[in-house]
């Protein structure tokens, strides 16, 4: 099968990413309108860009009405990237509804808000790795539909649960992540293999 995306339905095109990118990594983001309304809310389009500085990346979706966490870090230049371990997939998952902007998604989740170091926006208390972020920048990649926005953040500070690292290393057993697979799928990272790298001469 050789799909040409222009010739395609972009939700048909969407589908082939999102199942076949896999797993993907969850950034549970909060952040705090200029009204001091709470958001958080989980994105699947998320990565590590670089690490002097430390920069994240998230793809927001575009939809008719900007979507508060976009509108929130475009507002105050901050937000929060909680990691979201098993434990709590449910609660992580009641916050991924359309809620109108008044609605505080702490209170939807009953997670708890636990105050930030340097920025406004709370840390999720049940995730162990969270990072307090700064906005690095908004690159508008596509209003269509479909289309996305990419933030860009610098991590300012990094919570880590104690009790899963080691010397800077995480263990991925106690962390217990979750991934977005395609549809309403989740993947979790219990099944592990290693293998080094070659040494090329």
């Amino acid at each position: 099968m050789i799909i040409n995306p222009a010739e395609h339905d972009p939700r048909d095109v969407y589908k082939i990413l999102i199942g076949s990118i896999v797993p993907r990594p969850i950034a549970f983001v909060s952040t705090l309108s200029t009204e001091g309304v709470r958001n958080l809310a989980p994105f699947s389009f998320f990565n590590a860009v670089c690490a002097a500085p430390p920069v994240i990346s998230i793809s927001i979706s575009y939809r008719a009405a900007e979507k508060d966490t976009l509108r929130n870090i475009r507002e105050t230049r901050e937000f929060v990237v909680n990691i979201v371990s098993d434990e709590f997939s449910e609660q992580m998952n009641l916050t991924s509804g359309e809620y109108a902007p008044e609605v505080d998604e702490f209170e939807v989740s009953g997670l708890t808000p636990v105050a930030s170091e340097l920025v406004r926006p709370p840390r999720v208390k049940e995730s162990r790795v969270q990072m307090e972020c700064r906005l690095h920048q908004i690159v508008p990649v596509s209003d269509r539909p479909m289309g996305a926005t990419l933030v860009l953040g610098q991590v300012a500070r990094f919570h880590v649960d104690d009790a899963i690292v080691d010397n800077f290393r995480i263990d991925p057993a106690k962390l217990n992540a979750i991934g977005r697979m395609g549809g309403n799928g989740y993947a979790r990272t219990t099944n592990r293999f290693e293998m080094v790298r070659p040494v090329v001469k």
